[in-house]
């Protein structure tokens, strides 16, 4: 378990702050947590979770880690979808979840086409050093899965382990795996 301590000194008064820095896991979404299509999940109807990806989020927020969806939505800047259609479908998500008894903590996307070279867009791990300042996660205790070479350069460069899901894997093996 990591801490920060903060201290504030206002005349000869001393205040400590402890701040308990979080574990979390970083998702991809297309191919860990829904199949992915070559032509982009565009709507509701073409967004299928894989099966026992609500049991392998269970597991992870059981022990205590928080759960992040990193996803690159090109898609967005190439006018195939909106960002209301995506919340939609992230809302979608989260209901399969809850119907499950878990949840994604957080949603982090890119918008952006590759030639637009910006700074969130994976293998750039904008997204998940947004995520660990915003919620105060300790990298040492996280780690990041995805079926791409992008997620795992992604993670290394924000100073976490990468995972890599191989085709004949699922979500909740390598959760099992990894927390034994």
């Amino acid at each position: 378990m990591s801490f920060i301590n903060i201290t504030f000194t206002f005349r000869r008064n001393t205040i400590v702050l402890v701040l308990k820095m979080k574990k979390a896991i970083f998702l991809d979404r297309d191919g860990v947590i829904n199949l992915e299509k070559k032509d982009y999940v565009k709507s509701i109807k073409e967004f299928q979770i894989i099966d026992n990806v609500p049991k392998a989020i269970a597991t992870l927020k059981e022990k205590g880690f928080l759960v992040i969806v990193i996803t690159n939505q090109s898609a967005i800047n190439r006018k195939l979808l909106t960002v209301e259609l995506l919340n939609k479908i992230h809302n979608h998500l989260q209901k399969i979840l809850k119907d499950n008894n878990t949840s994604i903590d957080y949603f982090y996307f890119c918008p952006h086409r590759p030639d637009e070279k910006c700074k969130c867009r994976k293998p750039s791990p904008g997204m998940i050093l947004k995520a660990a300042q915003e919620h105060n996660i300790d990298m040492n205790q996280s780690f990041m899965i995805g079926d791409s070479l992008t997620d795992i350069q992604a993670a290394k460069k924000a100073g976490c382990e990468g995972i890599l899901l191989n085709q004949n894997q699922t979500l909740l093996e390598i959760v099992t795996e990894k927390l034994k």
